[in-house]
């Protein structure tokens, strides 16, 4: 009985160090919005981001102005625009890639604040019949 007492006593002091511990990731998680094609689309001041590969990009092409990032979860931060306040739009193939959630994730803890993914990503966006812009290899 004492070892199953001590048990729960060990359990529950450490709840609140892992509840601290996600504090950060969770508080960068309810910043990141997720936006339709149709949003994206329609805002003209939003930043778009592509957190697809290079790869990916020379065979379906991008958004057209979207920022192309090195990596979706190690880009350098100077990839993003400067000011933490722009709106940046993620997104990647589509619906079942998590590149970039995981982008959005990066920018959001760094201090971005207006942070949204669209989850249709690319094959959404042309499904809609929306344009896109090619990419040459090594770009």
């Amino acid at each position: 009985m004492k070892r199953v007492l001590m048990s729960l006593a060990v359990a529950a002091a450490m709840v609140p160090a892992a509840a601290l511990a996600c504090g950060d990731e969770m508080k960068a998680d309810t910043q990141i919005k997720k936006v339709t094609v149709a949003e994206v689309a329609k805002d003209k001041k939003a930043k778009v981001v592509d957190a697809n590969g290079s790869d990916f990009r020379v065979k379906n092409g991008t958004v057209p102005g979207a920022v192309l990032l090195t990596s979706s979860s190690s880009y350098d931060l100077k990839e993003l625009p400067a000011a933490k306040d722009t709106s940046l739009v993620f997104y990647c193939a589509n619906t079942m890639c998590s590149a970039s959630e995981a982008a959005a994730k990066r920018a959001a803890q760094a201090g971005y604040t207006n942070v949204a993914v669209m989850p249709e990503g690319l094959m959404g966006w042309k499904a809609a019949g929306q344009k896109t812009a090619p990419v040459k290899p090594n770009s």
